[in-house]
């Protein structure tokens, strides 16, 4: 058999390498797709804030303008606070900016009830839920709740709905213990305050 020319064993020997390396590169393509794959995603992610409010019946009005007021003498007001919040949350109630430099405000003892039923102005068909409640001077009232950390009546709000809790408010000008001389000093005497209710947001699972 005749042997191959040099000349022909060389474009033999230069072919095979294309070959080689086109045999190659087909391996190479094979294998980056012999892979199971699978995705998932969460698209459209975004982040808005709740919003919470409060609201009363009192229509504007003081629940209290007391005039003309003697020893004995007592009363009571009841108003509706309702959480229109969408978010969860803790409302608390307190006194604030009692203002009083004449000392009828500790002989005014207030008592602050939670519960359902009555409105503005009319505390028919009232029902306390809230425990413990007793008359206390409204200065030491004033002293001991006067902001949200040491509010009373805690009331958790789910943010689920409208949700309402009806507050009594009730009073008495107490002079007992006191002399008459005492008693006459109170004459033309007065104090204000606002009564307090506060929301404010609860921590959620994230």
């Amino acid at each position: 058999m005749k042997k191959p020319s040099a000349r022909v064993r060389s474009l033999v020997g230069f072919g095979a390498v294309p070959l080689a390396i086109a045999l190659a590169g087909g391996l190479v393509w094979q294998s980056s797709y012999a892979a199971f794959t699978a995705t998932t995603r969460n698209a459209g992610d975004s982040w808005s804030t709740g919003s919470v409010a409060l609201t009363d019946d009192d229509k504007g009005a003081a629940a209290f303008d007391v005039t003309n007021l003697v020893p004995g003498q007592s009363g009571e007001k009841c108003i509706v606070v309702t959480s229109n919040s969408n978010v969860a949350g803790v409302v608390k109630d307190y006194a604030a900016n009692v203002s009083s430099t004449t000392g009828l405000a500790e002989h005014i003892d207030f008592m602050m009830q939670a519960g359902t039923g009555g409105s503005f102005n009319s505390c028919e068909g009232f029902q306390a839920t809230s425990t413990g409640d007793t008359f206390a001077p409204m200065s030491t009232v004033a002293a001991s709740s006067y902001d949200y950390d040491h509010g009373g009546h805690v009331w958790s709000v789910s943010g689920s709905a409208p949700e309402s809790r009806t507050y009594k408010v009730s009073w008495k000008f107490d002079t007992t213990g006191m002399t008459q001389q005492q008693i006459d000093a109170l004459q033309g005497t007065g104090f204000t305050a606002d009564l307090v209710w506060e929301f404010r947001t609860t921590a959620a699972a994230q």
